[in-house]
């Protein structure tokens, strides 16, 4: 069982409510194996917690560059608050540790899980909000996002693999890449969906993910990677 002075020191936060950061941290996988569990899974403050993410990202890009335009503001508030990104966070503060997690998704993997773990630290954002307000959730997210934003414009990575495929395949195939879902499986509470990136009529890229976004962006990168091969191959 978790021992939430752990997640508190790892934290360096104290919360007054030990229920709102042990529902943080509640996965419903967890309620489906403990129907006494007397806790909700924390689904609605990984909502409430995702709408902060992106206005505290936005106010923070805002003031730190004024005279970036609004497209670029956006594609970097977009690599900020992207699952791989949000992930990172939570693995960096280990809260995978730290999930109340039923047993079956446990040995699924589920701790180390990107989707997951993004939800978790979406979740654990909005239980700060709550528990100690805005002043803190902002103090708490720049303090992640901050050496995450040098990154980002180090490697251009602020342009998602979609964008980033688009780019070069209208540049050099004059061509759209589409995506199509070729499987769904799997549970409701756990549907996995397959998805192929497109180039004209041929198929570049294939990922899998717990959405059709995340399967997507697993797919569009594959196919980055295999469409700069061949351009590579080419300028040869």
């Amino acid at each position: 069982m978790t021992d939430i002075t752990d997640i508190e020191q790892a934290l360096n936060l104290t919360f007054a409510d030990k229920a709102l950061l042990q529902r943080a941290l509640t996965h419903r996988s967890y309620l489906n194996e403990n129907p006494d569990y007397p806790l909700e899974d924390n689904e609605r403050l990984e909502f409430l917690g995702d709408a902060i993410l992106d206005f505290i990202a936005g106010e923070y890009l805002y003031h730190r560059f004024p005279e970036m335009a609004e497209g670029q503001l956006t594609n970097l508030r977009s690599a900020l608050v992207r699952t791989e990104t949000l992930a990172r966070f939570a693995g960096q503060l280990n809260l995978g540790d730290y999930i109340f997690m039923g047993k079956g998704e446990e040995e699924g993997g589920g701790r180390k899980r990107t989707a997951i773990l993004c939800d978790v630290f979406e979740a654990m954002i909005g239980a700060i909000y709550l528990e100690r307000g805005l002043d803190s959730a902002r103090q708490f997210v720049q303090k992640m996002i901050e050496p995450a934003l040098a990154e980002i414009l180090t490697s251009d990575n602020h342009k998602d693999a979609k964008s980033r495929l688009q780019e070069v395949t209208q540049s050099y195939y004059q061509l759209t890449p589409t995506y199509r879902t070729v499987k769904e499986e799997g549970p409701d509470h756990a549907k996995e969906f397959t998805v192929e990136a497109v180039i004209g009529h041929k198929t570049y890229g294939c990922g899998v993910g717990l959405s059709k976004q995340v399967a997507a962006q697993a797919a569009a990168q594959q196919a980055l990677e295999r469409v700069e091969e061949e351009i590579k191959n080419v300028e040869r």
